[in-house]
């Protein structure tokens, strides 16, 4: 099922499959969002949780009980419950279950909350602990974006990123699929940044935020069209389009964890990036993206 936002300047669709949006199109037919084509990358824009990234050995360990997960954790392949919408709004939820107890042995509630204003789509996230002991989890975005956009002939080299503020960043490099952060070094942003493919040669650009507020652009020469992210206190983004194929698309990934430390020991609860979420505690983060 899928459920539909609408107002004069934009249509937004999600699934509830995962509560995932799946198209941004502009009143004059422009869809901003990649549309899954599995010859490249068969998602739209998963949703990261309970965990960001890789775990080493796609292990890790709880109170002495180790348990399995894959890549970016199961958020995406369950299906959501809606609990609200309007015209403009939406809330999707996901709440533990036995079979997600069976991989992740913790209970807790996940909601989506789209909103759209204007040119805006604002993504929340909420997760709350119901239980009277310490929740660990990570969460995050990964929607992707086509390029080129419109009607417009051209690829992803025909498009820059621009970062405000403009100035040099943390750049956590990846020992795939691992974070080496350190061997962290400096992206200088502090001027647009043509994209290239050879940007993603190393799988995801990873950039540390320090949770400070950060807009990050796609535009290009071809048109007027574009995306801006504006993420309020993220510790990390990442950006990734694959690497070497031709991809129309390009991921602007707001991050609250991080893949595994290439040192990590496997305890969650030493996890880089993990959130530590008190009992019966609400965690609230949120993105928005506008569309131009």
């Amino acid at each position: 099922m899928t459920v539909e936002l609408k107002n004069e300047a934009l249509t937004v669709k999600i699934n509830e499959a995962g509560a995932e949006l799946s198209s941004v199109k502009s009143a004059d037919g422009i869809e901003y969002m990649w549309q899954a084509d599995p010859k490249f990358w068969g998602r739209h824009a998963p949703v990261l949780f309970p965990i960001v990234g890789r775990l080493k050995d796609d292990q890790f360990t709880v109170a002495g009980q180790s348990y399995h997960m894959g890549q970016h954790g199961f958020a995406r392949d369950h299906d959501f419950r809606v609990v609200s919408q309007t015209a403009t709004t939406a809330t999707l939820e996901l709440a533990d279950s036995s079979e997600t107890r069976t991989i992740y042995p913790f209970a807790f509630r996940l909601r989506l909350i789209y909103t759209l204003s204007g040119h805006d789509l604002t993504v929340g996230y909420e997760v709350h602990n119901p239980a009277n002991h310490e929740l660990l989890f990570s969460i995050g975005g990964h929607p992707a974006f086509n390029v080129p956009l419109g009607s417009a002939t051209g690829s992803l080299t025909d498009y820059q990123l621009t970062v405000n503020p403009g100035q040099k960043y943390q750049h956590i490099p990846l020992q795939t699929p691992y974070n080496d952060i350190e061997h962290a070094t400096t992206l200088d942003l502090t001027k647009p940044l043509p994209l290239t493919r050879d940007f993603f040669k190393d799988d995801a650009v990873i950039l540390g935020l320090k949770q400070a507020q950060t807009t990050l652009k796609l535009s290009s020469q071809l048109n007027t069209h574009g995306v801006a992210m504006t993420i309020t206190d993220a510790p990390y983004v990442g950006m990734w389009s694959p690497y070497p194929a031709d991809a129309p698309f390009v991921c602007l990934e707001p991050w609250w964890g991080i893949a595994d430390n290439v040192a990590h020991d496997g305890q969650l609860s030493h996890k880089m990036g993990i959130n530590h979420l008190a009992a019966n505690q609400t965690f609230n983060a949120h993105y928005v993206v506008n569309f131009f």
